[in-house]
């Protein structure tokens, strides 16, 4: 019995869903619950701001790239920018990343289980679920506003 064993409740059913379809659900709602993680854990308005101010600071930087005074003052606020974004998106990674954990250890285990079989396109569980993922975020993220 794996440390894992009390999502077998949980996540079983959904595993009862012909493959592919059942690792695309697994992915959806991971995805939808980080994604809305961010949206609410982080101050949207502000990480927008942020945003605007890089691509700024990045277009200042190709104009000032032949002075490399100016340039060291251009760098050092993007540098300040980035560590401003990093900090906002520090609460909702901690947040999620627990249950992330949990549930990939558990995935693993069930594919596994199975003598990990191809899931999608020819593809293992992980890179299956990593693509999906990505499609997946893009598209919330540009639905939901997340920044």
């Amino acid at each position: 019995m794996s440390f894992t064993s009390f999502l077998d409740p949980v996540l079983g059913p959904v595993m009862s869903i012909s493959s592919p379809w059942n690792l695309v659900l697994i992915s959806f709602i991971l995805t939808a619950i980080i994604t809305l993680a961010y949206k609410f854990l982080t101050d949207q308005k502000l990480m927008k701001e942020i945003k605007q101010e890089m691509k700024d600071l990045q277009k200042r930087m190709k104009e000032v790239k032949d002075n490399p005074t100016e340039a060291m003052v251009v760098q050092k606020q993007i540098m300040e920018k980035t560590i401003k974004q990093m900090t906002q998106s520090i609460k909702p990674t901690l947040v999620t990343f627990v249950p992330i954990i949990f549930i990939f250890t558990w995935l693993r285990g069930y594919y596994e289980g199975l003598g990990s079989p191809d899931v999608l396109f020819g593809l293992s569980w992980f890179w299956s679920y990593f693509i999906v993922t990505i499609i997946l975020s893009i598209s919330m993220r540009k639905l939901l506003k997340v920044h």
